[in-house]
């Protein structure tokens, strides 16, 4: 295989087997080198991830705190206020985070009062100049061009694991009307952020899968979010094992090297992985991570902001800004 990679969307399940089975280190050598061919090496974006509405979700994703029918410890939140959105961002940009990404937890976005209200926390955030982020369940194409109007710049759909294994975890939603609601955020004019979460019990073929569905989209999603699982007390799967990291790494090199031009962002686990651990991710091709004031992602753990730039510091990486956001370097074909 040519260290070389092109942009293309025509991967075959065999060839992405070829690469996930490679020797570990060979491997995060290959990823590295498509990394440097499409990115800065030096540059991590910065996310920061807000819930602007919390628990009381009506789905039954097996690993989700914020499900109302799992007994969590999680205290379901009303839908934060316009003028609180704008602060956190606000703060969260003086912390070093060039994008901004807003979760509430519905099943799917309604046209009513509260809708609007995220609108109006879209035109907030983009005023202030960071890339703005939402993640609102399943939408339409109309609510879609809605936040494009607004001036949204992703939207997170995750496939969480491959077609063949996601009735084991959700049962509320089909496959399918993720991939729908990707598409109508494509139709809309929205950068598609879209990956998925090892651990739940899938097999290595599901993980490979997964990656392929992304991978042979007519256009790959701008951005990739790995996430570990996070094991909630009170949801089906709290008793499953903590994920090797090397299993993250191995993830991450396979989508770096057949998403070269995305994002792929180191998100849920960070909080089990040492420095060490993470500084493999980066090398393997990860050059995002989400970040949150509450020291939380989500309802989950999460390193805080402090203890992230010591670490990039350490690393000698420092934060992408908005306006140097490049992804592709210059001197690629």
């Amino acid at each position: 295989m040519s260290t070389r990679i092109e942009l293309r969307n025509n991967w075959s399940k065999e060839e992405v087997e070829e690469i996930y089975d490679l020797p570990l280190l060979e491997l995060i050598y290959k990823a590295a080198t498509v990394h440097r061919e499409w990115h800065n090496p030096e540059e991590i974006q910065i996310s920061t991830l807000l819930s602007i509405k919390t628990g009381g979700c009506p789905e039954d994703c097996s690993y989700c705190g914020q499900a109302a029918r799992y007994h969590t410890d999680i205290k379901v939140q009303a839908l934060l206020s316009t003028e609180k959105v704008i602060e956190h961002a606000q703060k969260a940009k003086e912390s070093g985070s060039s994008r901004f990404c807003m979760a509430a937890a519905w099943r799917e976005v309604r046209n009513n009062r509260d809708f609007d209200r995220v609108i109006d926390m879209v035109k907030g955030v983009n005023e202030i100049g960071m890339e703005v982020c939402c993640t609102l369940g399943m939408l339409t194409e109309e609510q879609a061009l809605r936040l494009q109007e607004a001036g949204l710049y992703a939207y997170n759909h995750n496939l969480d694991t491959s077609e063949q294994y996601y009735e084991e975890i959700i049962s509320t939603r089909t496959f399918d009307n993720r991939i729908n609601t990707i598409n109508n955020v494509r139709k809309a004019g929205i950068t598609v952020c879209s990956g998925g979460i090892i651990g739940l019990g899938e097999t290595h073929k599901d993980r490979i899968s997964m990656l392929l569905t992304l991978a042979t989209m007519p256009k790959h999603p701008e951005s990739v979010p790995i996430n570990a699982l996070a094991r909630v007390e009170g949801t089906p799967l709290e008793n499953n094992a903590k994920v090797d990291t090397w299993e993250m790494i191995r993830m991450i090199a396979v989508a770096r090297i057949i998403m070269p031009s995305s994002m792929i962002r180191l998100s849920a686990g960070r909080i089990e992985m040492t420095n060490f651990e993470q500084g493999w991710c980066f090398m393997a091709g990860a050059n995002s991570i989400f970040t949150g004031e509450r020291e939380t992602l989500l309802v989950t753990p999460n390193p805080g902001v402090s203890e992230d730039m010591q670490m990039l510091t350490t690393l000698g990486l420092k934060p992408m800004k908005k306006e140097n956001k490049i992804t592709k370097m210059s001197n690629c074909k």
